[in-house]
């Protein structure tokens, strides 16, 4: 029985510790991935009408597979040169909300508003702002985006976006 204490005290001092930083590094890791995402999903909601580089600036904060998704949603909205056919502007209103974290991918969700504008060739400036929901997958060393989705909220209601 006494063996059984000692060993127990053994575990739990040499243990404490490692689970204590592990608890930490994780908390670290947690807040850097909600950085980065907040950062890389504005940078790819921010492009400017007619200018390709100010939508291509995001390119290399996703995976591939997970930036050919963000084209296919923009598609229709891109001319044939691949420029965004209007402007794009994300603005954050809260902090990410990690959903879910799960073999090494993190699953967030972001609140905030996305003003878009557009000109037309006759000088005409059509104008939106929504409220929305930023639903993105992030993982990898370095994090990549491997998944980003748009969530327009509509309402007063507050179910699908936080």
């Amino acid at each position: 029985m006494r063996n059984s204490f000692v060993v127990l005290i053994v575990a739990v001092f040499l243990g404490g510790p490692r689970w204590v930083q592990t608890a930490s590094v994780a908390k670290a890791d947690q807040a850097a991935i909600a950085d980065f995402t907040q950062k890389a999903v504005a940078r790819a909601l921010d492009y400017d009408q007619g200018n390709r580089g100010s939508l291509m600036d995001a390119q290399n904060d996703f995976t591939s597979d997970g930036w050919r998704e963000f084209m296919q949603w923009l598609e229709g909205y891109l001319d044939a040169t691949g420029a965004p056919t209007g402007s794009s502007l994300f603005t954050s209103t809260g902090d990410p909300i990690v959903k879910y974290q799960e073999n090494g991918v993190t699953q967030l969700t972001i609140p905030g508003i996305l003003k878009q504008e557009s000109k037309n060739a006759y000088g005409g400036i059509s104008r939106t702002t929504y409220r929305v929901s930023i639903d993105a997958r992030v993982g990898g060393n370095p994090f990549k985006i491997q998944h980003l989705k748009t969530i327009v909220c509509f309402g007063a209601s507050t179910e699908s976006c936080p």
